[in-house]
């Protein structure tokens, strides 16, 4: 029996819709991480982008376990001497909870083209509603 290789023109992309309301933040990260690479397919290529889009709602609802609200720092830096900026957690959350969600799921995919081309089909909406209905998502549970 031959192992099946995909090629990228046999690859279709299916969409997911993902509710994170009430989970954690990490575990909720690799869940979609998974979808968006292509790993609850069985026919799995890792140099093949296989995996399928993600709408992910409820944004604003997820949560962190431990001291992590007051201790997990977010850093930027603008590339001029003293450029480097620090923001708490709980902060980032008020400010942009889509931003906490897409920075756990980008830290999770490969660090090339192909984990960037994953990362475009990455929707974050903050409440329950959102704008992907012409994809026609199907209600994935985490």
């Amino acid at each position: 029996m031959k192992t099946k290789i995909l090629k990228q023109a046999e690859v279709e992309h299916p969409w997911y819709l993902v509710d994170i309301g009430d989970k954690v933040l990490g575990r909720a990260a690799t869940q979609i991480a998974n979808l968006l690479m292509g790993k609850n397919r069985a026919d799995f290529t890792p140099h093949v982008d296989s995996g399928g889009g993600v709408v992910v709602v409820n944004c604003n609802k997820i949560r962190v376990t431990g001291n992590k609200a007051s201790q997990k720092v977010y850093k930027r830096f603008s590339g001029y001497p003293g450029g480097q900026k620090e923001t708490v957690y709980s902060k980032m959350f008020e400010k942009d909870p889509a931003y906490i969600v897409r920075h756990a799921v980008k830290g999770m995919l490969p660090k090339n083209k192909l984990g960037a081309r994953m990362l475009k089909r990455l929707k974050l909406y903050v409440g329950s509603e959102h704008d992907q209905a012409a994809q026609k998502p199907e209600e994935y549970k985490i």
